[in-house]
């Protein structure tokens, strides 16, 4: 029996293969939509899933619970550990006040999400570097806050191979920008909790469409991660009332790092290419 939603997520994606029609249309719905398990009733989860309330029982059980509340309660307690509000972070930090001690709270904070995300992704950024190195085209994208991030990355990819596009979805254009998806194509979304309602829809069309997946994301069960063909996860503690976003900009950086490695010297070329043009053109200041 899972103890967490990790575990639960892990373990059904491990029996899905197995699991009759009716359970894996029970278990589709509850990764794909576990906010509304944790606050529904059996009846209506099964009415939502389309399946009988029976099958979410059996389901329960196959998955080694006793019975559908005790495997409700894992959905229960992921709401509880959601972030705090920024607002309430906000007044915490005013609370505490501004000084030095923020400042060493901060540059420990970061110095923490550095070690963490390098630590737990493992050899996993060169696997994803290898994987959009052979994808005919590279999509990338991330909104609001991690807007940035995604643009970092297509800033950086692009002085060397320009098959590289931002999804961001400006005047209105997400969708047109969707359909420049292709099967074969490798998409990387970046969000966190509470997630970007937009990257959670450039991962579902990315995998609609035939696309490598890749995720840069704050957890192996965010609506980004769950069907990603690559996850690499970034810690974002801070001691300011916004989460720190340090540590995904660093994979960013370490990403078209090892894509300008992997290419050799014909990215090197590209890049000379690339950098005597802006020089050249007056992009930066003498």
């Amino acid at each position: 029996m899972s103890s967490n939603f990790e575990d639960l997520v892990s373990a059904i994606r491990a029996k899905f293969p197995e699991l009759s029609p009716q359970f894996q249309a029970g278990a589709g719905f509850l990764l794909n939509f576990p906010d509304e398990v944790a606050v529904l009733s059996m009846r209506k989860v099964a009415e939502r899933a389309n399946v009988q309330p029976a099958a979410l029982v059996r389901l329960s059980q196959q998955l080694g619970f006793p019975g559908w509340n005790e495997l409700r309660e894992i959905f229960v307690a992921r709401v509880r550990t959601r972030p705090e509000a920024l607002t309430s972070k906000a007044r915490t930090l005013v609370k505490g006040g501004s000084g030095e001690s923020l400042d060493r709270e901060l540059a420990i904070a970061q110095s923490h999400n550095l070690e963490v995300t390098f630590a737990q992704n493992g050899t996993k950024i060169v696997e994803v570097a290898k994987m959009l190195r052979k994808a005919p085209h590279v999509h990338v994208a991330g909104f609001r806050s991690c807007y940035p991030v995604a643009f970092s990355l297509v800033y950086g990819y692009r002085l060397f191979r320009s098959s590289v596009s931002l999804v961001n979805g400006e005047a209105g254009t997400l969708e047109m920008q969707l359909r420049g998806m292709a099967k074969g194509h490798a998409t990387v979304v970046t969000s966190f909790a509470p997630y970007s309602a937009e990257a959670v829809r450039v991962a579902q069309a990315a995998k609609e469409q035939g696309c490598k997946l890749i995720a840069i994301t704050d957890s192996a069960v965010s609506p980004l991660a769950l069907n990603a063909d690559h996850v690499l996860i970034f810690s974002h503690e801070s001691p300011s009332f916004f989460p720190s976003l340090v540590a995904a900009s660093a994979i960013a950086e370490s990403l078209v790092a090892h894509l300008l490695a992997l290419e050799g010297r014909s990215a090197v070329e590209l890049l000379e290419k690339a950098e005597s043009a802006l020089h050249a053109k007056g992009a930066y200041s003498s």
